[in-house]
This record gives structure tokens, sequence and C-alpha cells, in this order.
């Protein structure tokens, strides 16, 4: 099976669903793909690409990694739509867990590649020492952001998870989390200042 190559920025964004809707179908539609349905496939990937990406995005920040491990959520969504449990939590839910873990997994791949790379890099005469510490340094902070979210407020941890890493709107937030959106900007707004000062961002 293959899995198209990048999100499209000309998809269709599931923000016309309320958030029940959107699960209910993003529910129906892995269990067609547990059962083989290439098009419930491409519809779920139209519906939540942009998305995975934007998770990616903001763990890896690098462009290239971020297509390569959107393209891996949906290869393991292909194959393991058959263990979606509705009980356990939301499609979307269960889609950012998986999204968030490769793209972690990749920065830990990525980190350690590049501290390979380095090491034979000492080595080498042509070793351009400068880019090998700023790919050190990107990957790091990488890291760093993921260790910083852990320090917001279960609350604040929760909007920004969904505004940043789900792709939602303060209102599409707001209304999934049955607040008002003055206070899920808030909400967002404080924790954006505690992840700058964990991060020693001015």
């Amino acid at each position: 099976m293959e899995t198209p190559n990048a999100p499209n920025s000309e998809a269709p964004a599931a923000v016309t669903d309320s958030p029940a809707d959107l699960s209910k179908r993003l529910a129906g539609l892995l269990a067609r793909i547990a059962g083989g349905d290439q098009a419930a496939f491409a519809a779920f990937y139209q519906l939540t690409s942009r998305r995975v990406f934007g998770m990616a995005r903001r763990v890896l920040i690098d462009p290239e990694l971020s297509e390569d491990a959107t393209q891996e959520v949906f290869l393991q969504v292909w194959q393991n739509a058959a263990k979606f449990n509705p009980e356990a939590g939301s499609p979307l839910s269960w889609l950012m867990t998986i999204s968030h873990r490769r793209a972690v997994d990749k920065v830990r791949s990525s980190q350690s590649a590049t501290d390979r790379e380095a090491k034979y890099g000492a080595s080498s005469q042509d070793v351009d020492h400068d880019s090998v510490s700023a790919e050190v340094d990107s990957r790091l902070e990488a890291e760093a952001v993921v260790r910083c979210l852990e320090t917001l407020t279960e609350t604040q941890q929760e909007s920004v998870r969904l505004a940043y890493y789900g792709g939602l709107t303060y209102r599409e937030v707001a209304e999934k989390l049955n607040a008002a959106v003055p206070t899920i900007k808030s909400r967002i707004r404080d924790g954006l200042i505690r992840l700058k000062t964990c991060l020693g961002v001015s």
C-alpha cells in the first residue's frame, strides 16, 4: 500500500465537523481501513494529514524529517488500524499519540545519527564543525521542547497540545474542552510563556 508523499496543502481540513462528528467519521474510516479499504485510507489521510504533519514539524523542526515522520505514521495507521480501540479514546487522540511517539523516536534516531556523524567527522579533514554543531543544537532543542511541555499545568498542556500538535484553532480547542475561547487563549498564552521561560527564550 502506497501512502501519499506529503500532506496536501489544498486538501480540505476537517474543521466543518463537530469534534463528535469528526470522531465518528474517523472511527468509521479506521474500521474500513482495517479491512483493507484504500479509499477509506485516502479519506482518513485527507482529514488528518495536516494535523499529523503539524505535530511532526513542531517536534522535529526540519520539514523533510517531518514529511518522513508523517509517511511513517500513516503507514502505521494502514498496518494497525484494527488495533484502534474506541473505548480507549478518540481516533484523533490515538493518531496524535502515534504521531508524537514517532516524532520523538525520530528525534532520538536523528540525534544518534548526528552523534555518529560527529564522531566520524572529527577524524576527517573536510568536516564542517560549525554545521555539525548547529545540527546537534537543533535536535537538542526539539527534545527540550518535549521536556518543557511536561512542566506545564495539565490544562495548559492539553490546550497547547491541541492547538499546536493537533492543529486546532482557539475556537475548536474551546469546543473540545468545553471552555470559553478567552479562557483557552489565556491558557495557551500562559503555557507558551512558561515554555519560553523553560527553554530560556527571551
